[in-house]
């Protein structure tokens, strides 16, 4: 197992001042993300799951704690292009291409052309979206619009992939197969990936560990490591081993008392 910890916090907190008085959006976090991990972040709205990935990507600062990304400050670690963000929606830019879309960052971190082009064909076939990148946005489904966006955090060759919901507003089964196919690029390209969502099936298949949160103030109340192999078929999802797992996911929220 490799101890190379890529993400690591200690006493995390995080307080928003709003003008109903402060909220607690984290609590006491303390936790490790080793190089190559999948760790999928579940809870019910308002745990924080996603206010931790922004603290990682430096989008939001902690109120006390400590948080390091690849041994350095989130925003010296941005600044290093440490990680690529996918976010609920794709965001794509409806007057680009795919390509265009997906050339942007690099454009902005000044890649000459030629490694630009080189660059998009080599995403576009990670994602499985090859020949599609003179298509515009609105050409494609949400699950093609979702695939490109991964892509384009992709672009830079990242170690990190952050992920908040990316599939949440799919139907089932086109989330079933983009699921299948996260699965597949991160094998291949050995991403370490922090995954926030909140289905209970999506964090068990996909992850090598499960972080569960309790309601506000955000708090870990467990940190499952899954025994699962690491090909995971969807069928995978009818094992013993695999209801197991989801069981004690179910009891670490119930725990928390997310349906209070």
């Amino acid at each position: 197992m490799n101890t190379q910890s890529t993400i690591s916090a200690r006493g995390l907190n995080l307080t928003f001042q709003t003008n109903d008085g402060p909220v607690h959006a984290l609590k006491d976090v303390d936790l490790d993300i080793m190089k190559g991990d999948f760790v999928s972040f579940i809870g019910p709205s308002g745990c924080g799951k996603t206010t931790f990935l922004r603290c990682v990507a430096a989008l939001e600062t902690p109120t006390s704690g400590t948080i390091s990304v690849n041994g350095i400050a989130p925003d010296e670690a941005r600044r290093n292009r440490a990680y690529g963000y996918v976010f609920q929606a794709a965001g794509l830019y409806p007057w680009r291409t795919i390509g265009g879309n997906i050339r942007l960052p690099l454009e902005i971190m000044g890649f000459s052309r030629s490694e630009q082009t080189e660059r998009v064909e080599r995403v576009l076939e990670l994602v499985d979206l090859e020949g599609f990148d003179g298509k515009y946005p609105w050409q494609l489904s949400g699950g093609m619009q979702q695939r490109a966006s991964i892509a384009r955090a992709l672009a830079f060759d990242a170690d990190i992939l952050l992920m908040d919901e990316p599939f949440g507003a799919l139907d089932e089964i086109v989330r079933d197969h983009l699921n299948e196919q996260l699965l597949k690029l991160w094998a291949r390209t050995e991403k370490t990936i922090g995954f926030v969502t909140h289905s209970i099936p999506e964090a068990v298949y996909l992850s090598t560990r499960i972080v569960v949160m309790s309601p506000r103030p955000g708090r870990i109340t467990d940190v499952i490591e899954s025994p699962l192999p690491k090909e995971r078929p969807l069928d995978l999802r009818e094992s013993p081993e695999f209801l197991e797992v989801a069981h004690r996911v179910r009891e670490g929220l119930r725990a928390g008392h997310s349906y209070d």
